[in-house]
Order: structure tokens, then C-alpha cells, then sequence
């Protein structure tokens, strides 16, 4: 074997892999523990597996000295020690760029449906909705003419600011640097992160995940009483006990939310606040999207086993 797959595929690319390297997918996301015992067996190259797969460096040790690359079919590469990997000589490779598009969408559907109380409204019809509402019931917030912060420009948080354009919103953010001025297209560059937090009308987080929270209790409360707040990066960027909080209070509008803490296993005090507008880690779930991750992942390994550098490996 110079492949093992943990992960199942879409039936395009899992026939890609087949004919590229003879190896068929788990039907299944296999733990850490199943793909630790799996590779020790059968000695691949390479392991391909998906941002929901996560290998810590206990994990990384226990890989058998055959393992030289490990594809992950994501842009984000959190869920592993890269570090760990680096010291055993183990490359890594994300997916980067192909899953832009499908992202910022996403980030798009959960600022409208936070901001339009969208998840209320389904709601109602799905009780079969046998009562009018009044002019001044159940209203949502327009983004039209809002502020919109992105907190991380980077491929998807300008995809994102271009599709705000649309809707009528300016568009506010604050970056470790300051793009250069064909990549703003307009965009207010904000250099505190606090100072953008206190202005915008909806904010957005499109940042990698780092390890640090980026919106803390402090940071809620400097939010605009009826701002709506949007994530579509990653879960651990957020105090998840002060979004409760903010959104119990009323301080926010709506929270629309594509990633948490603890996945799939995420805080059902989330799913009681009929103002948070949930999704289950959906972003890059289209059909063109996901064959193209997979497909991307397959160049990377191939180009590997061929003896060449990668086009996207992240570690030296």
C-alpha cells in the first residue's frame, strides 16, 4: 500500500484513486487509533484524510517509519501537530484556494440568516403557521447599507467582502497586515481589532485557527447592542460561553455559525437560542467543491511519490 484513504471520497475522486494508486477509501472518518493500527499494518507513504481527523503528536510518534506525507483534504491543518509531523520527517499538504468560493458562500447564508431570523421563521412554518403577524412582529435586521467586519482578509474573507458588495454593505477589516490596494477594492483597513469589533453592524471571523480566542467576553461587550455575529472559520476562536450570554441578553441581533469548540459534539446551549442560526461544519459541502479538495489532495500525493515538491505543503 502507498496509500491509505481514512477518509470516504466522493465516487469521482475515489475512482481517481483507485486507478492513480490502487487504493480504496475507509467508509468511514477512522479515528486516530484505526488509521495509527491500519498504517502500522500495511506501511503506506502517504495517509489522505479530512479536516474533521485529527492527529495529535502522540499520534504523529505512532506512525510507522513509512509514512512520509500526510494530505489532509482541508485548507486549515489545526487538527495536526505539524510540528510533530516536521520532526519526523513527515511532509503535510492542505487544500487551499478550491474551497474559497464554496466558504464564502456559506459565510454569506449565515449572515442573511441571522440577520433575517430565518431559523425562527422555518421554524414557524414547520409548527404549520395558522397565525398573521403583525407590522411590528418578528422583524429582522437588513444588510443593506450595514458595515460589515472581517477579522482575516485573507483568500476567503475577500471572496466574502465581494459578495457584502452586492448586498450594499462597506466593508471594514483588520488583518495582520494591510493588503495592498487592488485587494482591498475599498475596504477600510482597521489596525485594532477591538476598534472594528465596536463599530461594525455585522462581524465576520475568516481567520485560521490558531489556538487563540479571538472573541472573549470583552470583545462581545464592545459589539453594537443589535450587531449580528458570524463564524465560519473555526470554532476556537470563540468564548463560547460569552456568545451564550450575548445572545441570551439580546445584546446580539442573530449569530450565524458553521463551526464550534467541540465538534459534532457542540454546546446545545447554542441550539436553545432561537437567534443563532446553525449550521453542522458545512462549508465547503458542494459536490464541485469537495471532488476538487479530493482531487487536489490526489496532485499533492502524487507529486510527492514522484520525488517533487508538492504545491502545497505547509511544513519544511
Amino acid at each position: 500500500m502507498r496509500l491509505l484513504i481514512a477518509t470516504p471520497l466522493p465516487a469521482a475522486v475515489e475512482a481517481e484513486a483507485r486507478d492513480a494508486f490502487g487504493a480504496a477509501p475507509a467508509t468511514d472518518n477512522l479515528t486516530p487509533e484505526a488509521m495509527i493500527a491500519l498504517a502500522t499494518r500495511e506501511k503506506p507513504e502517504a495517509i489522505l484524510l479530512s479536516g474533521r481527523q485529527k492527529l495529535a503528536a502522540e499520534g504523529i510518534a505512532q506512525l510507522p517509519d513509512s509514512v512520509r506525507l500526510i494530505a489532509t483534504c482541508s485548507v486549515g491543518y489545526d487538527h495536526l501537530d505539524v510540528k510533530a509531523a516536521a520532526a519526523r520527517g513527515i511532509a503535510v499538504t492542505n487544500t487551499p484556494d478550491v474551497l474559497t468560493a464554496a466558504t464564502a458562500d456559506m459565510t454569506m447564508l449565515l449572515m442573511l440568516g441571522a440577520a433575517r431570523r430565518a431559523r425562527e421563521y422555518a421554524a414557524i412554518m414547520d409548527e404549520g403557521w395558522r397565525r398573521s403577524f403583525a407590522m411590528n412582529e418578528m422583524l429582522g435586521t437588513d444588510l443593506s447599507g450595514k458595515l460589515l467586519g472581517i477579522v482575516g482578509m485573507g483568500r476567503i474573507g475577500r471572496a466574502v467582502a465581494h459578495r457584502a458588495r452586492a448586498f450594499g454593505m462597506t466593508i471594514a477589516y483588520h488583518n495582520r497586515h494591510r493588503l495592498p490596494p487592488e485587494q482591498e477594492a475599498g475596504a477600510e483597513f482597521v489596525a485594532d481589532t477591538d476598534a472594528l469589533v465596536a463599530r461594525a453592524d455585522v462581524l465576520s471571523l475568516n481567520l485560521p485557527g490558531s489556538g487563540e480566542v479571538v472573541m472573549t467576553a470583552e470583545r462581545f461587550a464592545l459589539m453594537k447592542p443589535g450587531a449580528v455575529f458570524v463564524n465560519s472559520a473555526r470554532g476556537s476562536l470563540v468564548d463560547e460561553d460569552a456568545l451564550v450570554e450575548a445572545l441570551a441578553s439580546g445584546r446580539l441581533a442573530g449569530a450565524g455559525l458553521d463551526v464550534f469548540r467541540n465538534e459534532p459534539a457542540y454546546d446545545l446551549r447554542l441550539r436553545d437560542q432561537p437567534r443563532a442560526f446553525l449550521m453542522p461544519h458545512m462549508g465547503s459541502a458542494t459536490i464541485e467543491t469537495r471532488e476538487a479538495m479530493g482531487r487536489r489532495a490526489l496532485a499533492n500525493i502524487g507529486a510527492f511519490l514522484a520525488g517533487k515538491q508538492p504545491a502545497d505543503q505547509v511544513n519544511a
